[in-house]
C-alpha cells in the first residue's frame, strides 16, 4: 500500500503520538508552552531505550571511553571561556504588524511588488505617524491588499483612520525582509543570545547570574583533568555524557525537532596532535584501513573512524543508511576552530535534517579553559616524552531528534485481515526490537476463563524479569494485536487452550506472533526467555 503524502504523514504521526502516549504538549491543560514537550508512557520507554543503548555502545563495550554526569548549572565563567556568553546567538527579526519573531536565517526568500509608504495621517484626529513601512504582495496583485495591511500597521500606532502617504511601488526579487504569512516588513536583524538565564541564591543581581547549560560538552572539558586522573586512562580516550540542555530558541518548530529543552548524548574523544602521534611511524596511508585504531592515527583518521562508528550504531537500532545522509560541511560553513565536521542527517517528512554532528575541534576547548581558569589542561605522553594540550573529536547527538526520527521511520500503514478475515488498513510502528518501548504483549485468549488468565500471568511474570512486557486481556484478540502494533511491540504471546493441554503434545506452548508479518509459531514456554532475549537485544 502506498504511504501517506509528506504533510499528511506528519499529521498522522503527531496524532498517533498523542493518542498512543508517545508525546504530549507540555502544560497542555493551560494552553501549552511553545518549545517544551512531555513524553508519555511509550515515549518515556523509547527514550530510555535509546539512551541505554547509546551508553552501552559508547562506553560499556569499550575500554577507551568513560562516563560523566555533570550539573546543569555550572560556573558562569565556563560559558564565558567557551564563547557562549559573547557569541552563542542567532539573528532575530520581528514582524512589524504581528510582532511574531523569526530567525533571520530561516526567513524564506520572496519576490513580488513592494508597496512603500513614508507614513500616514489621521485627519479627523489631527495626528501623524511618520514611520516608514512597506508591504510585499505577489507581482501584479491588487494594490488594495497591500494598502489594507499598511492601514492595519498604522492603526496599531494610534491612527484610527489612517490616510497612507508617499506610496511607491518597487519590484523585489528573493528578499528576506518580509513576513511570508502577511507580507509585512520585518525589523532589521539583531542578535539574540540563546542561553536561558537564572540566578543562584536569594538575590537577583549581576554577580549571581548563572545559565542553564546550552550543551553538555563544556562540563567534560572542565572536568578533563579530574577524569583523566581517576580513570587511569591514556590518550587516546573519551568521556561520554548524556543529559538535559536548554536553548531559548527564537522559533521552535517541526514538532519536537527544535525545542527549548532537550537531551544530548555527547562524546569528547581526546587524541594526540598529529605531530606527536606520527613522530615515530609517520602518517597512515590515505587509503588505510580504519576498522581498528592505530597508534599513528591523526585527527583525520580518528574523525572518519567515529563517523563510521556512529553510522554503524544507527544501523543497529533500525535506521539504515538508505534513510541517512552524510553532509560534510564546506570550509566556509565550519566553526573557526573546526578542521572538519560531518552532519548525520535523517529524511524527516518535513525535510532532511541533522541528527548528529561529528566535529574535529582541535585543541580549542581545552585551550580556552586553560587560559580562562589558569589551570593546566596539558597531558604528558610518557612514550613520546612530550607535553601538550589534547585535541578532540566530538560526536554530538540529540535524543529528542533521534526519538522523532525513529518514530517517523517506524510509522507504516499496510493491509491485514481483521477479526472477520476482511482486509483492513493497519497502522503499525515498526521499531527495531532493541529500542521498541514494549518488547512483548501477553494475551490470554479469553479473559473469562480463569485458567487461561492464570497461565498468562505466569508467562507475564516470567518475561518481565528480562524485558518490558504489557499484559492485555480486554477485547477481541485481533483488536489487542492491533493496539500493540500501534505501540510498536515487536512480539505477541497468546495463551490459548493448546497451552493448557487440549492437544497433549502442545501443552505448555504458546503462540508467538511477529508484529511486522503477522506470522505465528508455537513455542515452548521454557524456551521463550532465551528466544526473545536473542531477538530484543
Amino acid at each position: 500500500m502506498s504511504e501517506p503524502k509528506t504533510n499528511e504523514l506528519m499529521e498522522k504521526i503527531v496524532s498517533l503520538c498523542k493518542r498512543r502516549g508517545f508525546i504530549f504538549q507540555s502544560s497542555e491543560i493551560y494552553g501549552g508552552i511553545n518549545g517544551f514537550w512531555d513524553y508519555g508512557p511509550l515515549g518515556a520507554e523509547l527514550k530510555r531505550n535509546i539512551k541505554e543503548n547509546w551508553w552501552r555502545y559508547m562506553t560499556q563495550r569499550r575500554d577507551d571511553v568513560v562516563g560523566l554526569e555533570a550539573s546543569i548549572i555550572m560556573h558562569p565563567a565556563i560559558w564565558k571561556a567557551s564563547g557562549h556568553v559573547d557569541t552563542f546567538a542567532d539573528p532575530m527579526v520581528d514582524c512589524l504588524l504581528t510582532r511574531k519573531r523569526f530567525r533571520a536565517d530561516q526567513v524564506e526568500p520572496q519576490s513580488g511588488d513592494a508597496y512603500h509608504y513614508t507614513g500616514a495621517r489621521d485627519e479627523a484626529a489631527g495626528k501623524d505617524c511618520p514611520e516608514p513601512y512597506s508591504v510585499l504582495i505577489d507581482s501584479g496583485g491588487h494594490a488594495e491588499s497591500a494598502r489594507k495591511v499598511a492601514r492595519q500597521f498604522y492603526q496599531l500606532r494610534g491612527l484610527a483612520t489612517p490616510a497612507l502617504e508617499g506610496e511607491r511601488i518597487e519590484p523585489v526579487v528573493d528578499s528576506t525582509r518580509y513576513n511570508a504569512d502577511n507580507g509585512s516588513l520585518l525589523t532589521e536583524p539583531r542578535q539574540f543570545n540563546l542561553m536561558l538565564k537564572t540566578w543562584v541564591g536569594p538575590v537577583e543581581s549581576d554577580e549571581n547570574i548563572a545559565y542553564l547549560r546550552p550543551e553538555t560538552a563544556q562540563a567534560i572539558f572542565a572536568q578533563f583533568k579530574n577524569v583523566l586522573e581517576v580513570s587511569r586512562q591514556k590518550l587516546p580516550f573519551g568521556i561520554c555524557q548524556m543529559g538535559k540542555a536548554f536553548r531559548n530558541e527564537i522559533n521552535p518548530r517541526n514538532y519536537t525537532f527544535r525545542s527549548r529543552e532537550f537531551e544530548q548524548m555527547e562524546l569528547e574523544f581526546f587524541i594526540k596532535p598529529d605531530e606527536v602521534a606520527q613522530a615515530k611511524l609517520g602518517a597512515p596511508a590515505e587509503n588505510a584501513d580504519l576498522s581498528t585504531p592505530q597508534p599513528n592515527w591523526g585527527w583525520n583518521e580518528w574523525h572518519r573512524y567515529w563517523v563510521e562508528e556512529r553510522m554503524k550504531w544507527y544501523e543497529s537500532i533500525g535506521l539504515g543508511r538508505d534513510m541517512l545522509e552524510l553532509y560534510w560541511q564546506k570550509k566556509e560553513e565550519l566553526a573557526h576552530y573546526a578542521r572538519a565536521c560531518v552532519d548525520i542527517q535523517f529524511k524527516f517528512p518535513f525535510g532532511t535534517q541533522e541528527l548528529e554532528g561529528i566535529a574535529a575541534r582541535g585543541d580549542f576547548d581545552l585551550m580556552q579553559h586553560q587560559k580562562s581558569s589558569g589551570k593546566s589542561m596539558e597531558y604528558f605522553d610518557e612514550e613520546a616524552k612530550a607535553r601538550f594540550v589534547p585535541h578532540v573529536i566530538e560526536p554530538s547527538a540529540g535524543v529528542d531528534r533521534l526519538a522523532l526520527a525513529l518514530i517517523c521511520n517506524a510509522y507504516h500503514e499496510d493491509q491485514m485481515p481483521d477479526d472477520k478475515g476482511k482486509m483492513d488498513t493497519r497502522v503499525v510502528m515498526r521499531f527495531h526490537p532493541r529500542i521498541a518501548p514494549i518488547k512483548v504483549g501477553i494475551f490470554p485468549l479469553l479473559k473469562n476463563r480463569p485458567e487461561l488468565v492464570q497461565k498468562a500471568r505466569e508467562v507475564r511474570d516470567l518475561l518481565r524479569q528480562h524485558m518490558t512486557v504489557f499484559y492485555d486481556e480486554g477485547g477481541a484478540i485481533g483488536r489487542r494485536y492491533r493496539r500493540q502494533d500501534e505501540a510498536g511491540t515487536p512480539f505477541g504471546v497468546t495463551i490459548d487452550f493448546e497451552t493448557l493441554g487440549e492437544t497433549p503434545e502442545l501443552k505448555d506452548t504458546v503462540t508467538l506472533r511477529d508484529r511486522d508479518t503477522g506470522g505465528q509459531t508455537r513455542v515452548r514456554i521454557d524456551e521463550l526467555v532465551p528466544l526473545l532475549i536473542g531477538k530484543v537485544r
